[in-house]
Parts: structure tokens; sequence; C-alpha cells
């Protein structure tokens, strides 16, 4: 659409600068004329004033003399205060004066919208005590609008970003951005089923060793591919999986171990990952609780997802950082990330990203299965996939949190070190958490389980803590082979096995809850959940 004034610099009689009546200024117009005949226009000055802390250059040949664009210096003037015509403004610049504007509006709503409910004040057993939650500031959503302005939608230069300075914050050589952390951990096992992996490759049938007590995209993709998992217990305090069973675990059909490390609390990665190595098996870290983490390895400290073949990442709004829905596959190989991406992006064989073309300069000089040679490269399929790609408007919110993340891990240590010291004197009505030997955990949760002896049940406490405006959590699925999506299996007897008894996963099925350690708590909450616990136990 033909715009008559917007996008154009103009002359005007500002009637109130300095102290004359009448000065001419030129200004930029960014409406066309209301029903008054009023239009926005920018001021344009020739200084860079310092109390200006937004000012665009003028481009160059546009004026006789060096300008500045003052975006914070709007006017609604009567157009009869034109004085002349000046110059219109090349369309990018128009473009990202608008944007610079639109931003700020962003950032303004933030700060008398979210701003104000961020900074209300707690009232014990009055505000509501969440285990999780969003922590966000303008950034984000300044990120998130100016991904939008753009209209790219899929992933774009945020998701480029995102994937380069999430790897370099772990310390690892690829991370593929995905659409959950269910998704990331189907990626993260579908890929091992890759033909390219030759021998290696887990097939239908083979065997898979983890863990009941968790949460079930841990353990669906290995179900929904026609593998067997392989349950053994875990053990208490860590409420990781007891390494003593691996051995009895095994079997000539085995293939790979994959786990989540319970809560943020890493499971004994020495262990498992020696066990994994001298059996040639496949190890997927499911990180998703637990971003942050580092655990000894071989003298030196790391992040866990890191020290197995393959790790992914939750960014749903309860984990260690959010983009509202997403995830993350990361890997060390190169191989790896080539598959996980393949089976990402409707299992294509092509690597060029969304929107390029013929980076190999091979599209049409190819030879692949049974189909023509030189069939476009684009269109050849080496695996069934899926398409659960993000959205670059996702990664951009991920960049925001992801500048948050070392703050975020502090404050999730801080309080759960807070709770343990004030909930220190219970010992002998809960099973209080524990730390792996040599990690570091960033906690996603406070862990408690009920002693068998004590006077009251999880159930009782878990219902005053809730009327309290406490939320409280399960320990997930507890034992995920007593839900009904195990009724089938459970009763024909097949599709699965366990190892050993499963004690202290029906343990934390009956007797086990958590509680939030986010970085929204602040003091007063986590204090308030001291109070509430220790005047519960009292009672009792």
């Amino acid at each position: 659409m033909k715009s008559d004034y917007v996008g154009k610099i103009f002359k005007i009689s500002f009637p109130f600068t300095d102290s004359n009546p009448v000065k001419f200024r030129p200004a930029l117009a960014i409406t066309e004329p209301d029903d008054l005949c009023d239009i926005k226009f920018i001021f344009i000055s020739t200084r860079n004033t310092k109390s200006s802390s937004r000012l665009l250059d003028i481009p160059d040949g546009l004026l006789p003399y060096k300008s500045h664009l003052h975006l914070d210096k709007i006017f609604l003037l009567p157009k009869k205060l034109i004085e002349k015509e000046l110059s219109p403004v090349p369309e990018n610049f128009l473009a990202e004066v608008l944007r610079q504007l639109t931003l700020a509006d962003v950032e303004r709503f933030y700060h008398e919208v979210h701003g104000r409910v961020n900074s209300r004040e707690f009232i014990a057993g009055e505000s509501r005590v969440n285990y999780a939650g969003r922590v966000f500031d303008e950034k984000e959503m300044v990120n998130l609008v100016d991904s939008s302005l753009e209209f790219w939608l899929t992933t774009g230069r945020y998701t480029e970003k995102f994937e380069r300075d999430f790897a370099r914050f772990i310390d690892v050589k690829h991370c593929s951005l995905v659409n959950s952390g269910s998704s990331a951990n189907l990626l993260a096992f579908m890929a091992l089923t890759s033909p390219k992996l030759g021998e290696r490759r887990i097939k239908r049938g083979d065997e898979v060793i983890t863990v009941a007590a968790g949460f079930p995209t841990t353990v669906a993709p290995i179900v929904q591919y026609g593998a067997i998992p392989v349950f053994v217990d875990i053990t208490l305090p860590t409420y990781n999986i007891d390494c003593s069973q691996l051995e009895n675990a095994l079997s000539e059909k085995t293939k790979a171990v994959m786990l989540a490390h319970t809560l943020g609390n890493p499971f004994d990665l020495a262990t498992v990952k020696d066990f994994c190595d001298r059996n040639n098996l496949w190890l997927i870290e499911d990180n998703c609780d637990a971003l942050g983490s580092r655990y000894l390895y071989d003298g030196n400290w790391c992040y866990t997802g890191t020290i197995g073949d393959i790790g992914t990442s939750s960014f749903y709004p309860p984990h260690h950082m959010t983009m509202g829905e997403g995830g993350a596959v990361y890997t060390n190989s190169s191989k790896l990330k080539r598959i996980v991406e393949s089976f990402r992006d409707w299992g294509r064989d092509c690597g060029c990203p969304s929107g390029k073309d013929d980076t190999c300069k091979n599209r049409f000089k190819q030879q692949f299965g049974e189909l023509p040679f030189g069939y476009d490269h684009k269109y050849v399929y080496s695996h069934f996939g899926y398409n659960l790609k993000v959205t670059d408007m996702q990664a951009a919110i991920g960049c925001a949190q992801l500048e948050k993340l070392p703050g975020f891990i502090k404050a999730r240590k801080d309080n759960w070190q807070r709770l343990r010291e004030g909930l220190s004197s219970l010992g002998d009505k809960f099973v209080l958490p524990e730390a792996t030997v040599d990690s570091e955990p960033s906690w996603f949760g406070f862990v408690l389980t009920v002693r068998d002896d004590a006077s009251f049940s999880r159930d009782e406490i878990v219902a005053f803590l809730e009327q309290s405006a406490i939320q409280t959590r399960m320990l997930f699925a507890g034992n995920l082979i007593k839900h009904p999506c195990f009724d089938e299996m459970r009763v024909g007897d097949t599709g699965f096995r366990v190892v050993g008894g499963l004690e202290n996963t029906d343990a934390v099925m009956n007797r086990t809850f958590w509680l939030g350690v986010y970085p929204g708590m602040g003091r007063e909450k986590i204090d308030f959940i001291i109070e509430r616990i220790k005047c519960f136990v009292a009672a009792k």
C-alpha cells in the first residue's frame, strides 16, 4: 500500500523548541494523518545527546548533516505544521525504526504488566508456592516479538544461535534443537536404530537397561520401537539406578542403557559408563531434569548429558530454563548428530538447513537406493522420520533464557541447600536426599520419602502442604510398570523384563513426594515450606 507520509522526513515547524516560539526541525513521519489530520513524527537532531538512550543514525546522504533519530521523542502534530518534504528513508531503515518502536512497547508492557505481578509481596498461607514456574524478564518477550516480526516462523537465526551457544555452554560439539524433551528422548533413541550404525544399531527385540522410577518418556521410545526395557531398582537417598544390578541385567540382547538423572541428581556415571564401555553398549543420558549438573569423570568436571553417547534436555516451563515447549539432543559424534537431525527433519538424507539449497554442491549428482541417478537430494529419505523441529520464536526465548542459566543454576542449588539444612533435624521421619558421590547437582526438586515407621503417611503430609498453598509433586510415575499403559504387557508378561526386586521403586511409588526449588521461589517461600513441614511433624 502506497504511503504518502510514512517513511518520509519532513521539515516541521515545532512550536515548543528552545526559547523560540517556532523552530524548524526535521522529523520522520511514522503514521498517515488520522481523522484529525494529526501525524506521529519522530524527532531528528544533529546532537547525539546522552539523555537519549535510544538513537538511530539517519542514513548518509538523506540530510546535509550527520543526524540522529530520537526513538524516545515521538510527537503527535498537525499535518499543517509540515513545511516541506526533505527525503524518503530506505525501506529497510523504516522497518528497523518500526521494529525498534515495537520492541520498546513490548519492554514497557513487561514492566507495567508482568513486572508488577512478579514483584508482588509474598503472603505466607495465602500466596501460592508453586513447585516450578517461568522466570523471565523483558528480554525474553523482546526476543519473542523480534523473531515474530521477521515472520520466518520455522528454524532460523535464533535457532542457529541457540544451538551454537548451548553447545558451547555445556562443552559439547553438537546440539540439535527440537520441539520438546520427550521428542529429544525419542530422537536420541531412534538415532541408535539407524542402519547407518551397522551391527551396533538397536533392533526390535533388543534390550535396553533402564529404571521404572522416573518419567515415562524415558522409557516410551524403547517400547514404541519394539525393543525391550529391562528394569532394575534404584537406591535411596540418590533415587538413581542401583548399579550393583547392572551385570545381572546384562544379556546377549542388551544394546544400550537409557537413564535419567533423577531430579537433577546425577546417577553414578563412572560405573555406568564403564559398564557400557566394557560391553560395547550405547549410553543415553536423559538430562531433562538436570541441566547444569556436573559430575567428576576421569578427573574432570563435566556437565551431565555430555559423558554418554547422547544427552537430552527439556525446555518445558518447569525445567531449568524454558522456551515454552522445546528440547535439545546433544552429542560429540558428528555421525550421530547427522542421524538425529535426519530423524528430526522427516527422515531426509540432506543436511541443508531450512531455506537453503545445495550446500554440498552435489544436489543432483548422487545415487541413492534404487532412485534414478541425480534424484533431488532434498527429497531423499534415509530414515522413517518425523517433523520435530522447533520454531524460531521458541528459540528466541531460549536465547534470552540461556543468558540467565548460570544464575538459575545457582538459585536452585541455594534453595535446595536451604531446604536441606532447614529439614536436617527430621531425618527420623524422612529419608532426606543426598547428592551422588563426585557430583554437583543442579537440582530440579527437593525429594522426601516418608519413613515406613513414621507416624504419618505421604498422603497426609501432601494434603497438609497443598492446603497450605504449597504445591507438591510425586516422583513422576513412581513405578511405571504399575500404570495402565503397562496393563497388557504386565498381564501377558511380555515386552519388558524386571531384574531383581523393585522394592525401592515401590517405596517411591507409595511414600515419596517432592517440592520445588526453582529460582522464582526466594528465601521467604523456602522458609515457609520448612516451617509448615516442621509444624505438621510436631503435631504428629
